[in-house]
């Protein structure tokens, strides 16, 4: 495999998508060893045909606002690889979403669901609508005009979309009841659904559960433990807390949350009620953290990222590329043991890079975040076999498949020197999968 090659033509192809280039580079670097021992894989064009999605549709979505005036945003899906299972991805509504995100989003989904073992394939959709200010009568005439053009590109065996930023359980439901009615069928079409109509036991806090029994197995090979570490969190939504919840439960210290007014520092432990307030922001309309800062009487960073802080173990959990290059270099020289992405590609490629460099425990979003995904792929098995997990079962499954996947990162990962390269052992795993799925299938 030339990658070098491949890459200048992805780039005169796709001009201008940034994030996209970036995921494909990072995948394509980890792998080549591995491809070119396997000379099958070049004659059949495995990465060529791996890394264009296999449809994309674009669509514009019409909608009425509540002074009866017509909007116009753009929706997206992009189907990128289902050999392995159904499409499999959230749907995302915020004003930064673009093909290039998509894209990017859909060729990681593929190979994080990969590795989670379960039948799914890879996927992602969106518009650059936002609901943040919009009334519930709003958000619901937006997700029923979204749904109205793509229902009949989705369905339980064919693409299974989720939530993702911007689109929780409110915008699921619409979304789902819109689908329902059009296509006459009430099956597990949608994941991350209200308990009421097929939803799963921990889906919400999945994600941020996941990363931390994941964070928890990177220690345990160096013969640490999470028990009295001090963690940086970004973000305050579902993931974020998640993740602090897990963190506290077991024996971490979470120090910080963020958004983009800024963020926050408590030396005290975000923990208890602390926790329940984070969803309270969320919640209250207001995109900003600052009020908990004021509600404890603790320190507020405006216009500023955690990574300053020194902490044992920093986990971004808000948005792609959150964590460059000097932020790397500032938790490096503050003695920082570990790093994992909660959030997609939640790291630079320069960022990561300094990590590995220095032989920093660090571990990338398609594996760290799996456990969202696979609670939706526990959820579509509960929907196909009409029943419902208690949450103990639920979680049970979630711990076992992130620590699966932690094996599969060991197995592909480790050097000689022992150091375990996380970013090439989920990238080899989950490349492997694919590929030889795609080599039984044949040229399709």
């Amino acid at each position: 495999m030339n990658t070098a090659s491949i890459l200048s033509a992805l780039e005169a192809k796709h001009p201008g998508e940034s994030e996209y280039l970036q995921a494909v580079k990072e995948v394509l670097l980890s792998i080549e060893d591995v491809y070119n021992q396997h000379p099958e894989f070049e004659r059949a064009s495995i990465i060529e045909r791996l890394v264009e999605p296999d449809r994309v549709f674009m669509f514009k979505v019409p909608w009425v606002d509540d002074n009866g005036r017509i909007q116009v945003n753009l929706g997206y899906r992009v189907q990128f690889n289902n050999v392995i299972g159904p499409y499999k991805g959230g749907i995302r509504f915020h004003a930064s979403v673009n093909l290039s995100s998509l894209k990017f989003l859909g060729f990681e989904q593929t190979f994080k669901n990969a590795l989670t073992t379960l039948p799914m394939g890879g996927g992602k959709g969106g518009s650059d609508f936002s609901p943040r200010g919009k009334s519930d009568m709003e958000v619901m005439r937006f997700c029923q005009a979204f749904i109205l053009e793509l229902w009949r590109h989705i369905g339980p065996n064919t693409d299974v979309p989720a939530g993702d930023i911007g689109v929780g359980g409110r915008e699921i439901g619409y979304m789902y009841g819109m689908y329902r009615r059009l296509a006459l069928e009430n099956t597990g079409t949608f994941t991350g659904k209200g308990l009421d109509f097929g939803g799963s036991l921990i889906r919400p806090e999945a994600t941020g559960f996941g990363g931390l029994y994941f964070v928890d197995r990177m220690l345990k090979t160096k013969g640490l433990e999470l028990k009295g570490k001090t963690v940086a969190i970004s973000g305050f939504g579902n993931v974020a807390w998640g993740a602090a919840l897990k963190a506290t439960q077991l024996g971490a210290k979470v120090v910080t949350i963020s958004g983009p007014d800024g963020y926050v520092y408590d030396p005290d432990g975000i923990a208890g009620e602390k926790i329940d307030y984070m969803l309270e922001l969320r919640n209250s309309g207001e995109d900003i953290v600052a009020p908990y800062a004021e509600k404890y009487g603790v320190a507020f960073f405006p216009d500023q990222r955690p990574w300053q802080q020194k902490v044992d173990i920093a986990l971004p959990c808000a948005i792609q590329n959150e964590l460059n290059e000097t932020d790397a270099q500032t938790l490096i020289d503050n003695g920082v043991l570990c790093v994992a992405e909660i959030s997609n590609m939640g790291c630079t490629a320069e960022a990561v890079d300094l990590f590995i460099d220095k032989k920093i425990m660090f571990a990338p979003g398609k594996a760290v975040n799996a456990g969202g995904v696979a609670t939706s792929g526990l959820e579509m098995t509960q929907n196909a076999m009409h029943l419902q997990w208690t949450e103990a079962e639920v979680d049970q499954k979630l711990h076992q498949i992130m620590n699966n996947i932690h094996e599969q990162c060991c197995v592909y990962g480790k050097q000689s020197d022992g150091y375990i390269n996380y970013v090439k052992g989920a990238n080899v795993a989950g490349f492997m999968k694919v590929a030889k799925a795609m080599m039984a299938q044949g040229v399709v």
